[in-house]
């Protein structure tokens, strides 16, 4: 059916009650979105930002009053000495959002093997090595620069036979890329156990045997040493763990890092300075990759 469209473009302190307002209103979802598309990239830890100018969606049912939802929003914003800068209405129209959203995904091509491909479509390469990915769970796609970089390494380093840790594995894309590759096992770790499910669900769509891959949210459960280790996180973890995740290389074995930002890639690199060597820094969109090696004992020194 149509909805009832509401948005307030006002600031990020008054967003909270106008927030509350409008579900009081009846409102059936509310979102919060950037009215001068001013990017926020990773939070100060304990922080949840809003930018400097908020738009306040509401969607409502289509037989709502009009007249009164505004004049109800004009007294909040009166009683409140709030600053919204404006109000506008709209009505959606009815659509398939969902067959709308699946047309709109393509297939991806991370370098000369292998392809992201939605589930229900086919492979525009059927020689290619195809991950089909059926995205139910708002984790990994392969369309975020940083995952398209990481599925690019993999396209060009993994072999037969392979170990591979996915370090925050998310959707288990980058790992499960790897097995379609060639990679022999699996290991994928995340704080969500969502991650887990979607997992296993888009191993299940690849026909990947359950044997070659196995996902925890439990450190205890990793294997001392991967062959692999893959991490597509954010800078600030990243740093945090870097003792933990370069723990698990042997000297002379590859680190993948991404999920920073072209800014941070320096922080970043320093905090592993320590034990891995790294080759030159990979950019796409304002977002790096870092890949490089872990050292031996005698460059440690």
């Amino acid at each position: 059916m149509p909805w009832l469209q509401i948005r307030l473009a006002t600031l990020p302190e008054h967003s909270e009650i106008l927030e509350d307002a409008l579900l009081l209103a009846g409102c059936k979802a509310v979102t919060l979105i950037d009215t001068d598309d001013q990017p926020v990239y990773e939070p100060i830890r304990g922080t949840t930002p809003l930018w400097q100018h908020t738009t306040i969606q509401g969607l409502f049912e289509e037989d709502v009053d009009v007249a009164h939802l505004v004049a109800l929003m004009d007294s909040v914003i009166a009683a409140h000495q709030l600053r919204v800068a404006s109000i506008s209405t709209e009505i959606l129209e009815d659509k398939d959002w969902e067959r709308e959203w699946m047309d709109n995904f393509k297939p991806i091509a991370c370098g000369d093997r292998l392809w992201i491909v939605p589930s229900w479509q086919t492979p525009p390469d059927a020689a290619g090595v195809n991950l089909k990915l059926d995205p139910g769970l708002a984790f990994g796609t392969g369309t975020h620069p940083t995952t398209f970089l990481c599925l690019q390494w993999l396209n060009d380093h993994i072999q037969a036979g392979d170990t591979v840790l996915d370090y925050g594995c998310g959707s288990g894309i980058l790992g499960l890329a790897a097995l379609l590759l060639g990679a022999e096992r699996m290991t994928g770790i995340d704080i969500d156990p969502q991650a887990l499910i979607a997992t296993d669900n888009n191993a299940a769509v690849n026909n990947i045997a359950a044997e070659r891959y196995f996902v925890t949210t439990d450190t205890n459960d990793l294997e001392s040493h991967y062959q692999i280790v893959i991490a597509n996180i954010l800078a600030g973890p990243l740093c945090d763990l870097s003792d933990a995740i370069a723990s698990y290389l042997k000297p002379g074995q590859p680190l993948v890092l991404s999920g920073i930002l072209a800014h941070q890639a320096d922080t970043v690199m320093a905090a592993y300075s320590a034990t891995i060597t790294f080759d030159p820094v990979v950019t796409l969109d304002g977002w790096v990759r870092l890949s490089g090696r872990r050292k031996a004992v005698r460059e440690r020194l």
